[in-house]
């Protein structure tokens, strides 16, 4: 057995940040990682589909070639060099990662699944390890449905994608949500046929039902294709192809027949590699471990960060989860609750969220005031040949602050972060509203938008 002042559990985007600072703090710290350094982000989630969408954008730019003036003669695309570049650009990244995390004074790195066997010992490997503190960073993979038929068809999922060798004639995607949506934009670029299978009635769910229609306008005016308050009862291989069987809400059945076929209706925590019961952790209904204010478990000692604690599924919330573990550890007060929620989807234009959107306002029954104003009416937009989409904040009549706002439409990933800083800044909206901003740009419209503001009925 050998004994060390902590033990951190995964080397995704939390893990390596944390074993750092408490080795620089003197202590003795074993990183366990059964997988790739830097997690899902790297390897087979962030990194890897924003390369891809990367390609796919000036794929995209290079077709509207003439509409700016210019010609490239007949476009083609070469998916194997595609592929390429995010397998090279994951690879260094991973690489930088493994590099910083193998440097770390007082860090040893072991290359194995870690279990527990109590609340202080952690089966690594073929070594039992001994701590009095323990970080779980083991982050969540795909969940896969029990449909018929799934288990006889080669489907990806949202890390075997990025293995795909030849460009999918016909894509087929289980899932309207986040990763679909990306994925289906991309590949339609690229050239495949895309159809998006979802059982409920509006892609990505979370969102308003404003956001979700234009999300869905923007890529079908593309040529993706939707099928909504569909659900897949069958899959089956049909010779070269695979069938997957679909059901209306009605009973009315049919088929769609592709491909290739991405399985993406939602993440599963990894906390069942764990063997959790072993140290009485507690878990809720989906498997995520629960965590108080300052990422603690019910087990003295041990904490759980990251998707795995079900209190943030982006690398932004991991990394923060970090910053507040790090905060503790150093005697600060820092608290999850601290947290605005705030997300992109990197579709092209991008949707980008802070706090809580229109219909989470209606519901809490605050009184509110809501500003909307089409993207076709921002200058750099039309400059830029990007139209789509369109700006929504929300502000509390009361104390003039910030309730929440959705961007869809040009930069709105960057833009969203002023809105963001005015937020955690606790300030009124006329702190922007009053604000002068650079033209042209999209941000510059934010003050008008503003000045738009009307009760929210």
């Amino acid at each position: 057995m050998k004994k060390f002042d902590a033990i951190v559990v995964g080397a995704g985007q939390a893990g390596p940040a944390l074993a750092h600072v408490l080795g620089d703090m003197g202590q003795k710290v074993a990183v366990a990682e059964e997988n790739l350094v830097g997690g899902s982000c790297v390897n087979y989630g962030c990194t890897p589909s924003k390369t891809l969408i990367g390609s796919a954008r000036a794929i995209y730019a290079a077709s509207r070639g003439e509409e700016f003036g210019f010609s490239t003669g007949k476009l083609t695309v070469n998916f194997e060099r595609v592929m390429q570049r995010q397998h090279d650009i994951v690879t260094a990244m991973r690489g930088r990662d493994e590099k910083g995390l193998f440097a770390m004074k007082g860090v040893t790195y072991y290359h194995a699944r870690a279990s527990f066997i109590s609340k202080t010992e952690m089966q690594v490997g073929d070594e039992v390890l001994k701590a009095k503190h323990i970080y779980l960073n083991v982050g969540a993979r795909a969940v896969i449905p029990k449909i018929p038929g799934l288990d006889s068809v080669p489907y990806l999922d949202n890390q075997t994608i990025f293995d795909l060798k030849e460009l999918p004639r016909h894509f087929i995607m289980l899932g309207g949500g986040y990763i679909s949506m990306e994925f289906a934009h991309a590949f339609r670029r690229f050239g495949s046929e895309v159809t998006v299978i979802e059982s409920g009635g509006q892609v990505l769910n979370r969102e308003d039902e404003d956001v979700a229609i234009c999300a869905q306008e923007i890529l079908e005016k593309e040529g993706v294709k939707f099928l909504l308050n569909h659900k897949a009862i069958q899959i089956e291989k049909r010779g070269s192809t695979i069938v997957v069987h679909v059901e209306t809400k009605g009973k009315k059945r049919s088929e769609v027949v592709g491909t290739h076929l991405l399985v993406a209706v939602g993440r599963q925590p990894n906390s069942d590699t764990l063997k959790v019961e072993n140290a009485g952790i507690k878990l809720d209904e989906k498997g995520h471990i629960q965590v108080d204010n300052h990422l603690k478990t019910n087990v003295d000692g041990i904490y759980a960060l990251g998707e795995v604690n079900g209190r943030g599924a982006f690398t932004h919330t991991t990394y923060n989860d970090y910053e507040i573990a790090a905060d503790n550890l150093k005697g600060g007060k820092r608290k999850v609750s601290d947290r605005i929620p705030t997300y992109g989807v990197f579709i092209d234009p991008p949707i980008a969220h802070i706090g809580m959107n229109e219909k989470e306002v209606r519901e809490s029954g605050t009184k509110a005031l809501i500003g909307k104003m089409q993207m076709s009416k921002v200058n750099r937009a039309t400059e830029f040949g990007q139209e789509e989409g369109f700006m929504k904040v929300l502000v509390d009549a009361k104390t003039q602050r910030f309730l929440g706002a959705t961007l869809i439409g040009l930069n709105a990933d960057e833009v969203i972060h002023s809105i963001t800083d005015l937020m955690y800044a606790r300030k009124p909206y006329t702190v922007m509203q009053n604000a002068v901003h650079i033209h042209p740009t999209v941000s510059e419209l934010l003050p008008t938008v503003l000045g738009m503001l009307e009760p929210l009925k």
